[in-house]
């Protein structure tokens, strides 16, 4: 069989489990209103939560400094690519956050494979949630260390692998928000059991930072934990800071030595100068404009109210991600398609990056949404998932 008759081969097969993917093309967009394929649609699928991708101080830090240092680095950042406004936006988290140092990287699926293979070997053991997004799965696998996965948000189980495991080198790695399912681990759980086994505790805030915390500073923000607590915080840039990359923040021997020996950090050219004077408004302005992540926080509760009043089928998540349970492949997509009919982008989502029979539509809600889109989102939500329960 040649690769093409294998590749049609799995493709035919993904086609008769409902499990093919698509892009969709977009080609305009004004806060939560999205020029989709040729059609408008309101937006519920962007992980911009606080609309800080569209902000105009944000474009115009972008656009000065593609204007002085040009659009991309040019260079690996140990080579040509390290300029000064990637110094400072590593210095600004740091103190941010509470941090020694900082590393700005290409993406935060970069960031933990590189922090993974720098840090474990074969002789190490890495406890992991089973519901963790994939990069840190593949961080592990690829270190060669011996990954242990304890059913998701159980601390018994977490604690009980941590018990387990026989080595010098042992980390406990979750994620702050799992990006599916909406809920936040158990931080100050996995703090206190990290503290018991001397397991170093790694956390990507992908979907907690600018969402939890008081002033949306994230998931340690919002378990009263500080730096000291978590050695090891990832912070991608692809969220709520609505620009693209990661920083990596710990102490500053640790940030030395990814520096040096993180391969994807080595081998790969430095993120734009541009989108590093970008992430340094965004982070300015999670500081010091507190409007953006009252406004998420509204939409948040006012969502949950009126799903709840519905009777929608919705996972218990307090945060920006709500799933809305499907079950079947076939049941998501045809939602999916019948909301766009109506208006708006929600996207079906399917195995693998969910368990089998556990298909949803993921809503996402960002501080750009009206009240008078999400009211009317939750009105083509109750018509659908209705239809679905009067025709089984």
């Amino acid at each position: 069989m040649t690769l093409i008759e294998r590749l049609r081969r799995h493709a035919a097969e993904r086609d008769a489990a409902h499990s093919r993917r698509s892009r969709h093309v977009q080609s305009q967009r004004s806060g939560m209103l999205a020029e989709c394929d040729g059609k408008s649609l309101i937006n519920f699928s962007s992980n911009d939560y606080l609309g800080f991708a569209q902000h105009p101080d944000v474009i115009a830090a972008f656009q000065q400094a593609a204007a002085r240092d040009g659009v991309g680095s040019a260079g690996s950042a140990l080579v040509t690519g390290h300029f000064a406004v990637h110094r400072e936006l590593e210095l600004q988290a740091a103190a941010l956050f509470g941090y020694e140092a900082a590393l700005f990287t290409g993406s935060g699926y970069l960031a933990n494979i590189g922090i993974l293979q720098a840090v474990l070997d074969d002789k190490s053991v890495c406890v992991q949630d089973k519901f963790n997004h994939a990069c840190l799965l593949d961080g592990a696998r690829f270190s060669g260390a011996d990954l242990k996965r304890y059913p998701h948000a159980d601390m018994v189980q977490a604690d009980a692998r941590c018990a387990e495991a026989k080595t010098d080198t042992l980390f406990l790695v979750s994620d702050g928000v799992f990006s599916m399912d909406g809920d936040a681990a158990d931080l100050e759980a996995l703090h206190a059991i990290a503290e018991r086994h001397r397991a170093t505790l790694m956390i990507d805030d992908a979907h907690g930072v600018g969402v939890l915390g008081e002033t949306g500073l994230g998931s340690l923000q919002a378990a009263g934990l500080r730096a000291a607590d978590v050695p090891i915080l990832v912070v991608p840039a692809g969220k709520a800071l609505g620009g693209q990359g990661a920083l990596i923040l710990a102490q500053g021997d640790i940030i030395q030595h990814l520096l040096e020996t993180a391969r994807p950090y080595l081998f790969s050219t430095a993120p734009s100068p541009a989108m590093a004077a970008a992430l340094s408004t965004a982070l300015r302005l999670l500081e010091t404009q507190p409007q953006h992540h009252a406004r998420l926080q509204e939409n948040i509760r006012h969502f949950r109210i009126r799903a709840e009043a519905a009777g929608l089928p919705m996972l218990d998540s307090q945060t920006a991600i709500q799933p809305l349970m499907a079950g079947d492949n076939e049941r998501a997509l045809q939602w999916s398609a019948q909301l766009r009919d109506a208006g708006f982008w929600v996207s079906a989502i399917r195995p693998p990056t969910v368990p089998q029979g556990k298909s949803r539509l993921r809503i996402t809600l960002t501080a750009l949404h009206t009240t008078q889109q999400i009211d009317a989102l939750i009105k083509a939500l109750a018509e659908i998932t209705g239809d679905h329960d009067g025709h089984g």
